[in-house]
């Protein structure tokens, strides 16, 4: 299908893009395209406006320091794949990050376009979540910062108000001798997940589990953690009668999702193996 009719604007600082959308109402912010373009083409979303952010300095940046690692909105998934850094500051964002798409739409997709889209399949919104990410969004009103966890409130649906924009996703320091793994399952490579799991932990000083994370993509309306597999590995020795309450707690846990994809059961039983499947690769 063709696009509908819209503006178009380009403008080359934040504080005019965030007017234009003030300004306008019905904008939308276009980053790397790779999820807009096809929506515009579907008609499923039709504004008088699209603000184009490709000329705002700053937003394409991705900055590794003592405290945390900060995202720009505008970095794209073949930066992250290119940077050598992310794989020692940041390696369960680096290795969801080789699950999206195909190469080509990792040329052109962006973290801001992933977040502010919120597929629940997506493995950028599930990291962010499971990572205790911090969102960084500027409006005519300023800067605010909110957790991943408050971000994402159903499929499609942020907490993003008209006039705001992405700046950057903002990722909490990540220790060397930390364990963690991502698994995930699609049809075909480069397709949507039908579940995902990503999960770190540490190790205490007794080689116990300790600040256990568990984040799902795919199986419910937005990535979610799951506490009660969380705790049932924090103070435990891993071995394989932990490994399997924890994937079985998981298991009814979540929410599952039903749709043409996949049942919900199916969904459930689909957790329960990558989780088991993903702990036993972080003992590793």
């Amino acid at each position: 299908m063709k696009f509908p009719s819209f503006e178009y604007a380009c403008p080359a600082s934040l504080a005019d893009a965030v007017a234009l959308l003030s300004e306008e109402g019905d904008a939308m912010v276009l980053a790397g395209g790779q999820s807009l373009m096809p929506i515009l083409a579907f008609r499923l979303a039709a504004p008088r406006l699209l603000v184009d952010l490709k000329n705002v300095p700053g937003l394409d940046t991705i900055k590794i320091s003592a405290e945390d690692v900060r995202l720009g909105a505008r970095v794209r998934w073949c930066d992250i794949e290119k940077h050598t850094g992310l794989s020692a500051a940041q390696p369960l964002l680096a290795e969801a990050i080789s699950h999206v798409a195909h190469y080509q739409i990792r040329n052109r997709g962006t973290v801001g376009g992933s977040i502010a889209l919120a597929d629940p399949a997506a493995e950028m919104p599930g990291i962010a979540v499971t990572c205790d990410a911090e969102i960084a969004l500027t409006g005519k009103l300023g800067e605010r910062v909110v957790p991943a966890a408050k971000f994402f409130l159903g499929a499609m649906e942020t907490c993003i108000q008209p006039d705001e924009i992405i700046t950057e996703v903002r990722l909490p320091l990540w220790p060397s001798d930390r364990c963690w793994a991502f698994k995930e399952f699609a049809r075909r490579r480069g397709d949507f997940a039908l579940a995902g799991v990503a999960v770190f932990y540490d190790v205490d000083a007794n080689g116990c589990a300790a600040n256990t994370h568990i984040g799902v993509i795919g199986a419910s309306d937005r990535p979610c953690r799951l506490g009660s597999a969380e705790q049932i590995i924090n103070g435990a020795f891993l071995d394989a009668t932990v490994i399997e309450a924890a994937a079985e707690a998981a298991s009814n846990e979540i929410e599952p999702m039903e749709d043409h994809h996949a049942p919900a059961d199916y969904r459930c039983a689909l957790v329960k193996t990558l989780l088991e499947r993903a702990l036993t690769r972080a003992m590793a």
